[in-house]
């Protein structure tokens, strides 16, 4: 597989990696062989990325699900933080700086920038979909769709 420095880090790219997504969860229905499976994939082919990973609902909380990158935060509140907020609004937060989000929860100090995808299926909200990286404004608006679109893929291939 190609990492997205080789394809470009447009659109272009992530219809490549939709592709490559696609094939790899394809026959496999399970959500957190799935979730494992799309976070090492992304770990490894987005460039500038230090943590790539799922939190789970559970009991009106976020909890730590399949990730790759540093140990992280185990439980996150709604509402707190950028996964919290993502959880409770529904809504992507993509955040050019950590540091100036209000509430921000430092997991790794070396995270400068946030792309948090909120998990929906069938108006459920399954989790988020956290990538972290030590670069300030890394994630564009052309990645935040990308990864939305790739968010998607995970959840229609998963039982969830």
């Amino acid at each position: 597989m190609r990492d997205l420095s080789e394809v470009g880090n447009d659109l272009g790219g992530y219809e490549l990696l939709a592709a490559q997504l696609e094939a790899l969860l394809s026959g496999e229905n399970d959500f957190i062989a799935n979730a494992s499976q799309c976070s090492a994939f992304l770990f490894h082919e987005l460039p500038d990325l230090n943590w790539a990973g799922f939190y789970l609902c559970k009991d009106n909380e976020l909890v730590l699900g399949p990730f790759q990158g540093k140990v992280a935060c185990v439980r996150i509140p709604f509402g707190r933080g950028v996964c919290g907020t993502a959880a409770q609004t529904r809504e992507t937060q993509r955040v050019e700086d950590v540091h100036v989000f209000a509430g921000h929860i430092a997991c790794d100090s070396v995270s400068n920038s946030e792309l948090v995808i909120p998990l929906i299926k069938n108006e459920r909200l399954i989790g988020v979909l956290d990538l972290d990286s030590p670069k300030l404004g890394r994630f564009s608006l052309d990645d935040q769709k990308g990864i939305e679109r790739l968010a998607a893929i995970l959840l229609a291939a998963s039982d969830c």
